[in-house]
């Protein structure tokens, strides 16, 4: 049975174009459930009959961002025998896996069996990198589904962490009239510094209806029903948090209230560059 140093399993584009900087270093690399992308040549073939192949012919596993979704590995394609279930039984002692936002159980689990675990979200430079990749495709998005300039409009962003503040201060840059909603005063105090409006979480339901442009970053599902009924008909709420994400959406479709669950942003938009430095971390872990 051939040995690989490196398999590549399931997620979305960065994860596939994590392939060719690999094969450049010199790493033996098998992959399972890769999103297609145009490859060179020199790419082509290196895959697996099934996911327990992959795992069990390799001594570091590399999965998505997410790493698991609704018991299953992430994947960018329909691929059958991505179960998490799979993973487990394939894995052995002294293997690594690498991915994003790993559930604690899995960790856990890991560690029983004295398993290496990494998650690429808890590295402060990849979580950067990612939150202005993430700010600026979701301004993309923004563009693309609405028929009005940033530049000018009143837009609100919901939560002030990584990703709020990137998006923020790059709405700002562009010209937008930006507030920022937050239950945190001190997070609020800081946009104010840096001359944004500020909104305290209470008070928004009042203040609701003057936004064109809504960007959601909260976890929680904060815009429901009560909030949506609120909304100028002509907005465009752009939900970049992670499942469930922050909005009612049975309750947006039902009020005609334009929302888009805009999960994978940098996998979309920067794939090629995200997957250079996901390259750059797995290796620098290798070689502690």
């Amino acid at each position: 049975m051939e040995q690989y140093d490196m398999a590549l399993v399931g997620g979305d584009e960065r994860t596939s174009y994590m392939l060719p900087y690999l094969l450049q270093k010199g790493y033996r690399v098998i992959c399972y459930g890769t999103a297609p992308i145009a490859l060179e040549e020199e790419c082509t073939g290196l895959y697996a009959e099934s996911l327990e192949e992959a795992v069990e012919q390799s001594q570091c596993i590399i999965g998505g961002i997410p790493l698991i979704r609704e018991g299953r590995l992430c994947s960018g394609q329909q691929k059958e025998g991505m179960e998490l279930e799979k993973l487990y039984h394939g894995m052995t002692k002294s293997q690594r896996v690498f991915g994003g936002v790993i559930p604690e159980e899995f960790s856990e689990w890991c560690a029983e069996r004295d398993i290496s675990c990494y998650d690429f979200m808890k590295d402060e430079a990849l979580a950067v990198f990612n939150a202005i990749a993430t700010a600026e495709g979701a301004i993309l998005e923004a563009l693309v589904h609405q028929k009005t300039n940033i530049h000018g409009s009143h837009s609100l962003v919901l939560g002030y962490g990584r990703c709020g503040r990137v998006l923020a201060e790059k709405l700002k840059g562009m010209g937008a009239k930006v507030t920022v909603c937050s239950r945190c005063e001190v997070e609020l105090a800081g946009a104010n510094a840096l001359g944004m409006d500020t909104l305290l979480l209470k008070d928004l339901e009042d203040k609701i209806q003057s936004y064109e442009y809504i960007y959601n970053t909260v976890p929680a599902v904060l815009l429901r029903k009560n909030m949506l009924k609120r909304m100028r008909r002509d907005v465009l709420v752009i939900d970049i948090a992670s499942v469930p994400g922050g909005v009612d959406y049975v309750a947006a479709k039902e009020l005609g209230i334009h929302a888009l669950h805009c999960l994978g942003l940098p996998g979309k938009y920067a794939p090629k560059i995200s997957a250079k430095g996901l390259v750059d971390y797995v290796i620098e872990r290798l070689n502690v």
